[in-house]
């Protein structure tokens, strides 16, 4: 049993039901609209908010209990979402498949790290978009979430080679505040990171 599927198994959401802050407010702002994809998506919140935005939404974890609780969570807001068990080390990815990727909080060991950036790059469509909020390598002395290991963690260079031809909509680094059911909470390091893909 993987450590992620026995956290899920818990009946409460443990980062809670409602979609990170961070996403809404740009999310909205863009009003995308088309075919959606959560990256390591744990519990749901987030692919049910971008479902109930009108996205047709898939999202992915390497937890099935994670999965079983976003369809519940899906169901019992009255929406759809697509759920598949993916290992993102064997991940199968089409190029130019999504109008928008999502990645909140999804952290790994830095050579998976690469290999994921460069894959969501490759799969956006053109004129798509790749909105993420992650904790940064600044994040361990804060205690409010995240890995303590920092190879788990982001640095800002890694956005900036990897979408160094995207328009960068959005970049922050730097102290957010973070209410997310009981494993994210309190003052927080952060990276977000809104890229579009340039059209052909």
């Amino acid at each position: 049993m993987n450590h992620w599927h026995a956290r899920f198994l818990a009946e409460n959401y443990v980062y809670g039901t409602e979609a990170n802050v961070f996403l809404k407010k740009h999310h909205n702002k863009l009003k995308i609209l088309g075919n959606a994809l959560a990256v390591a998506e744990g519990e749901g919140r987030n692919a049910v908010y971008l479902a109930e935005q009108g996205m047709a939404v898939t999202a992915w974890d390497y937890a099935e209990s994670g999965l079983s609780k976003t369809k519940k969570l899906a169901k019992d807001r009255g929406v759809v979402v697509t759920t598949e068990l993916v290992d993102l080390n064997e991940a199968k990815w089409e190029k130019e498949k999504w109008d928008e990727i999502v990645c909140i909080y999804g952290h790994f060991p830095s050579q998976l790290r690469k290999k994921l950036l460069q894959n969501i790059k490759d799969a956006v469509k053109p004129g798509g978009y790749y909105l993420t909020e992650v904790y940064s390598h600044y994040q361990i002395p804060y205690k409010s979430g995240g890995p303590q290991d920092i190879e788990m963690l982001y640095k800002p260079e890694e956005f900036y080679h990897t979408f160094s031809n995207w328009r960068i909509v959005h970049f922050f680094l730097g102290e957010v505040e973070r209410k997310e059911g009981e494993l994210h909470n309190g003052l927080s390091h952060v990276i977000q990171f809104v890229g579009q893909k340039p059209e052909k």
